[in-house]
């Protein structure tokens, strides 16, 4: 009898299930009630994300899903409150750990472009924005992105109207041995930045302000086909809100900061399927 192929949702729950086992303990304390673990948590959190949908609905689905729940061991489902308490209680820096993890599933050539982009953080009533004074509508989300296989290496939230060149020393510093060459437009224009990937050995291809005719020269000699790749950092941000959506849902920052880091795993996991 021939069997069939594994779908690509199946592949991913796999993925994303051996990933969480390298990242985190089977459980966040020896006091845990034990029913679920955190691997299919993470999992579960992860499903939430790729297919743009709530908890409720997620949870419905999963009833007809006997496969993915096979593959991450789950016998009973939690509810949805389980899973919203679950993300509260992981750490930014355990989804850091994640991405980092999910970054080594792909091909990378260190060639990573940097680009900036807005998320829309007005998903909730313009009653509650007015309330909770969220003045800033969007959040500046920046992405350090691979131009060979599209994956995100590391991402920086703000919810200021920080300038890119502030924002660029923050991950060159984090991932140093991950770039190569950093690729990035005139908003990162700035000598110090330079001179900082140049002491990680990182070589930086950023295009000047054309101020004076040498500024138009030093333009003139960057290599445009290798310059070219960074237009991947663009497409990658299209990419996460095109799939998994251009706001976020959460009200509270650092929920939204986890959000956008989640997002940004489930891509890299995607990629790697």
């Amino acid at each position: 009898m021939q069997t069939l192929p594994k779908s690509r949702l199946l592949r991913f729950v796999e993925e994303a299930f051996q990933l969480a086992q390298r990242a985190v303990a089977r459980y966040s304390s020896k006091f845990s009630k034990q029913r679920y673990t955190l691997h299919q948590h993470i999992v579960l959190l992860c499903l939430k994300v790729r297919k743009n949908t709530t908890y409720r609905t997620l949870l419905d689905e999963l009833i007809e899903m006997p496969c993915i729940r096979n593959a991450i061991n789950l016998t009973e489902l939690p509810s949805p409150s389980t899973l919203c308490k679950a993300f509260d209680r992981l750490d930014m820096a355990v989804w850091r750990v994640l991405l980092n993890l999910s970054v080594s599933l792909l091909p990378t050539n260190g060639v990573a472009g940097i680009d900036a982009s807005g998320f829309d953080r007005s998903h909730a009533s313009k009653h509650y924005t007015k309330r909770a004074k969220l003045t800033i509508q969007q959040l500046k989300v920046t992405l350090l992105v691979d131009s060979k296989v599209n994956a995100v290496l590391d991402l920086h939230v703000t919810t200021t109207r920080k300038h890119d060149s502030q924002i660029a020393p923050s991950l060159i510093k984090r991932n140093p041995e991950t770039i190569d060459i950093l690729l990035g437009d005139k908003g990162y224009d700035d000598q110090k930045i330079r001179r900082l990937a140049r002491q990680h050995e990182i070589r930086p291809l950023i295009k000047h302000r054309e101020f004076t005719p040498l500024h138009k020269a030093w333009n003139a000699r960057l290599d445009a086909d290798l310059y070219g790749q960074r237009s991947q950092s663009e497409t990658v941000n299209s990419t996460l809100k095109r799939k998994y959506g251009a706001f976020v849902r959460s009200r509270r920052w650092w929920k939204q900061f986890r959000e956008l880091a989640l997002a940004c795993l489930v891509h890299n996991l995607d990629q790697a399927i």
